[in-house]
């Protein structure tokens, strides 16, 4: 099994040495296998998930109960930026298209930075 690093995910790679080493000892490596749900729509989001290997797709369920993909999210990015900005929940679900794996971060935790760098949730 290959060695996974929070590094080779491009948004927590792009981070400056301080912030990353703040976050560090708090990111959770998980294996996230095809099909996992992630994310079911307005249900409260508990982590935030950066892609290493996995690959996520974002659905928007609509009232019939049909979805479509409406992106998708690998290395580049992370699965639950509406805890960043503010939010709690999400309309969307987050379903597993490539099994891998990712770095999880509480909730908690993502609100903390997004205080300390002062970014509004209005």
């Amino acid at each position: 099994m290959p060695i996974h690093s929070p590094k080779q995910n491009h948004l927590l790679a792009a981070l400056p040495a301080a912030d990353f080493d703040r976050l560090a000892a708090h990111l959770q490596p998980v294996a996230l296998p095809l099909g996992e749900m992630l994310y079911e729509p307005g249900a409260q989001l508990q982590h935030a998930y950066f892609p290493v290997s996995a690959i996520v797709s974002l659905h928007y369920v609509m009232e019939s109960g049909a979805s479509a993909s409406v992106a998708s999210v690998g290395n580049e990015g992370v699965v639950g930026v509406s805890l960043y900005m503010g939010g709690d929940t999400t309309p969307s679900s987050a379903v597993v298209q490539t099994a891998g794996h990712a770095y999880r971060l509480e909730r908690r935790l993502l609100c903390d930075v997004r205080e300390r760098q002062g970014v509004s949730s209005a």
